[in-house]
């Protein structure tokens, strides 16, 4: 990156973090605020770093429960199942619905372990302010921004089932404890995404060519 290059850094320009609004640094010394909505501003998400790291540490330790606990426990005439995410999968695989047991394996196993690694190599690089391929890691930040809401399918189909299958005398379908430390994982690796700063990517940058 060239010194040619303005960037808002270099501009004096602050985004709010809360609403969005591009601003430019007022003169005078002291917390600015936001015009529009009032929220302090800062050139960077503060403890951005850290705060990202304990989200997926949380994310990381959860996954564990999310995968070997029961996510439905299903009750008829005949007993009680208890289905893990995977054995759903294999399930539907095996009875014909391939592309469905697909769907549900990549949205709900390898995308929150390719989010938990892409977050992980983010933040590593960031740390050893490393400098190569920024425009790379800033679109693997997008991508990983922009598909982790689908990791909720499986939480979505567990709460449909269990308010659809409700018949005492036949069937229940009750939601397992999977299905809750899933959905804490899910929600813990998209406030983690929200969490990192992209602009900690080109700050090394930056500062290698100052």
């Amino acid at each position: 990156m060239s010194d040619s290059v303005p960037t808002a850094a270099r501009l004096g320009l602050l985004a709010c973090h809360l609403c969005g609004l591009v601003s430019r640094r007022p003169g005078s010394d002291g917390q600015p605020y936001c015009p529009r909505c009032g929220t302090p501003l800062h050139s960077r998400k503060p403890h951005s770093v850290s705060r990202t790291w304990a989200l997926l540490v949380a994310a990381t330790i959860l996954y564990i429960p999310a995968n070997v606990l029961p996510v439905t426990v299903t009750a008829t005439l005949l007993g009680t199942q208890e289905d893990t995410i995977l054995s759903g999968v294999v399930f539907l695989w095996t009875s014909g619905s391939r592309p469905i047991a697909a769907l549900l394996f990549f949205a709900s196993v390898m995308v929150p372990v390719l989010k938990i690694l892409s977050l992980s190599l983010l933040l590593f690089t960031v740390q050893r302010r490393s400098v190569a391929r920024p425009r790379d890691r800033a679109r693997l930040y997008r991508l990983v921004e922009l598909v982790g809401r689908w990791s909720m399918v499986d939480v979505f189909v567990v709460t449909l089932l269990a308010a659809l299958v409700q018949l005492p005398t036949l069937a229940t379908i009750q939601v397992g404890p999977g299905a809750m430390a899933f959905a804490a994982v899910v929600v813990l690796t998209m406030v983690a995404t929200e969490s990192f700063d992209p602009r900690l990517i080109w700050d090394a940058v930056e500062d290698t060519d100052d």
